[in-house]
């Protein structure tokens, strides 16, 4: 297992105690480096041929670093290296995970594949991201409704998606979710 991010200054800066932005600036690569303790490369020195599978997390970073979803929605732009990852691992017929909002970079790259952020509408007050669901469809993707513990998989992209935190549930029902979702990915590989 490696970890790797991409090279670039990240959107913005979260005080989370506050849930205010700002003025800081600080490096994705560098981030994620203090979160894996400095077991990390980068993302543009990822080899597919070197590796069986590849898992995106997900969380708003997705949303703001490796694509331009939270501020774009449906017409978002996808980090060059986060594409030629996506595109290499897909034309290499290898499984791709991706978990919480990270699903909307398939929809993105690829027109026509079938993914889950959950529910297509807000149950219970438990999906408040729910619009994300007919985002993806309009992308020209297929929607799957699926409950936080649980993934879907397109067996003919090779693409493992869950909804993780875009479901406001307990967190070991999330983790059950996750844990399919990578329990299917290392079925695929």
């Amino acid at each position: 297992v490696k970890i790797f991010a991409p090279n670039i200054e990240q959107r913005d800066v979260v005080d989370h105690l506050k849930g205010n932005p700002t003025e800081e600036k600080r490096n994705v690569l560098v981030e994620s480096a203090r979160l894996a303790r400095g077991n990390i490369q980068d993302l543009a020195e990822l080899k597919a041929g070197e590796f069986d599978a590849v898992i995106f997390p997900g969380g708003f970073g997705v949303a703001k670093n490796l694509c331009s979803w939270a501020v774009d929605g449906k017409n978002c732009t996808v980090n060059e290296h986060v594409n030629s990852t996506l595109q290499a691992f897909h034309s290499a017929k290898k499984p791709i995970g991706l978990c919480c909002i990270s699903p909307v970079l398939a929809a993105k790259v690829f027109p026509g594949c079938e993914v889950t952020v959950g529910q297509d509408k807000n149950v219970d007050g438990r999906f408040p991201d729910a619009e994300t669901a007919s985002a993806i469809a309009e992308l020209g993707c297929k929607h799957i409704c699926k409950n936080v513990n649980e993934s879907h998989v397109d067996k003919a992209n090779k693409i493992v998606t869950t909804c993780a935190f875009m479901c406001k549930a307990p967190l070991h029902e999330i983790f059950d979710g996750i844990g399919t979702m990578v329990q299917e990915v290392l079925k695929l590989a």
